[in-house]
């Protein structure tokens, strides 16, 4: 009785580590957005992390006829990706980054995690010139 329950408690051990794995670190896509980065701060009570967002061209919403925003919400690992992209707010940058199933407090709030910039240009070089209003 005492050998079953042993062989019980490692195969529940076993398939709760592969569950942590599953839902943690099982990379579920890669790819790459672009867009005017608005904010990248460190924050967290316990695991301070870089948090980011990325604001992209066009609209997307959820529901026909109604108009939303299209944010990208980000973390940032490595410190000296997150050095380059704290002087790079309010630029259009490009961003390589992998899709987790959930986030871990020590990676970041977010299951988007951003693993290498691809570029960062102004964001007056893409943007059309306005002709300034003039009053009568």
């Amino acid at each position: 009785m005492k050998k079953v329950v042993t062989i019980g408690i490692v195969i529940i051990l076993i398939i709760a580590a592969a569950i942590f794995w599953w839902r943690h670190y099982f990379v579920f896509g890669e790819g790459v957005k672009a867009g005017d980065l608005n904010y990248l701060v460190k924050k967290g009570y316990i695991f301070k992390t870089w948090e980011g967002r990325l604001i992209q061209t066009g609209f997307k919403t959820p529901t026909p006829g109604a108009i939303q925003s299209n944010e990208f919400e980000f973390s940032v690992t490595d410190d000296s990706l997150a050095v380059i992209l704290e002087r790079a707010s309010g630029k259009i940058v490009e961003l390589r980054y992998k899709e987790y199933i959930a986030p871990l407090p020590w990676r970041g709030m977010s299951k988007y995690v951003v693993i290498e910039i691809l570029e960062i240009k102004d964001s007056d070089e893409n943007r059309e010139t306005l002709i300034p209003y003039q009053a009568i």
